[in-house]
């Protein structure tokens, strides 16, 4: 997947319009977006418009982030968002495979409750958003067979750290959300899970997201989160791979099919090794998904 729009769990009209936004997956909010009066209305607004919405056809992925661990609603989240059986759950705040092992068997036992399938609702992880989930990074591999995916965020980060700023004049991030940035990429490889870039918050500015989707598409991220349906299009597109690079690819795999020993081959002048081989693979795995 590409695309991650968040949308807030307590707007029903918002939830509605988000259906046709064109992004691979939608975020229902339980968590920041919403004020801790308007939790439990925000819970019954989101199983109300899964439940509707799951059926519906060419839908976009459903994924509800839920509250932390460490603010008690976790459970409340889950015991009303579960039984409408949504795709998957955003786990904010993780700190480490372990966090991940938590929330998979609160999964677990209300997918049992419900009579749902073991194992449907997959997870998502954001991993920097405290300074212990940074230590922590590396610990996600073999964790859950529901993670899918990490992702990083700067925010909940810099309000730790007491930071003034996460990002420079220019836009760009500074040095603690550059680490927290790497540290997620890296964690998602060693997991072998997807890497999904963190949001742009000026979502007027569309040269500035094109930039960042462009640097972490270079980098390894194969996706990226959104605030505003405004964002969504760049961001598909910048993810989605070109008819050149996917040609290019072709003729990798091609010349290593054709010379099943070698170590490296040329293609137009230019020398390819096994690495380029693995990536060759990866890119059109995500081609045809």
């Amino acid at each position: 997947m590409r695309s991650y729009l968040f949308i807030p769990g307590d707007s029903p009209r918002k939830l509605e319009k988000g259906l046709g936004s064109g992004a691979d997956a939608l975020l229902l909010d339980l968590e920041d977006s919403i004020a801790p009066p308007s939790k439990a209305a925000a819970r019954a607004t989101t199983v109300a418009f899964l439940k509707e919405a799951r059926g519906a056809k060419d839908r976009p992925r459903l994924y509800v982030r839920i509250n932390g661990l460490a603010t008690g609603l976790t459970d409340d989240d889950l015991d009303a968002v579960v039984t409408a059986a949504p795709d998957g759950i955003m786990f904010p705040k993780a700190e480490g495979g372990a966090a991940v092992i938590h929330c998979d068997a609160k999964i677990t036992a209300r997918e049992a409750i419900a009579g749902l399938p073991d194992g449907g609702l997959d997870i998502i992880a954001i991993a920097t958003e405290t300074a212990q989930a940074l230590f922590l990074a590396g610990t996600y591999a073999g964790a859950s067979r529901r993670l899918k995916g990490l992702t990083w965020g700067a925010e909940d980060l810099s309000a730790e750290l007491g930071a003034e700023a996460n990002r420079d004049g220019d836009g760009n991030f500074l040095a603690p959300y550059q680490l927290a940035r790497s540290l997620c990429l890296a964690g998602a490889a060693a997991a072998q899970v997807q890497a999904i870039d963190t949001v742009y918050v000026d979502y007027r500015n569309e040269a500035g997201l094109r930039r960042e989707c462009e640097e972490a598409r270079r980098d390894g991220f194969t996706g990226k989160m959104a605030i505003h349906p405004a964002q969504v299009a760049i961001i598909n597109e910048v993810f989605t791979p070109t008819a050149e690079a996917i040609k290019r690819a072709e003729a990798v795999i091609a010349a290593f099919a054709a010379h099943p020993e070698a170590g490296t081959v040329g293609i137009g002048g230019v020398m390819y090794d096994r690495p380029h081989l693995e990536r060759a693979r990866q890119l059109l795995a995500r081609t045809r998904r």
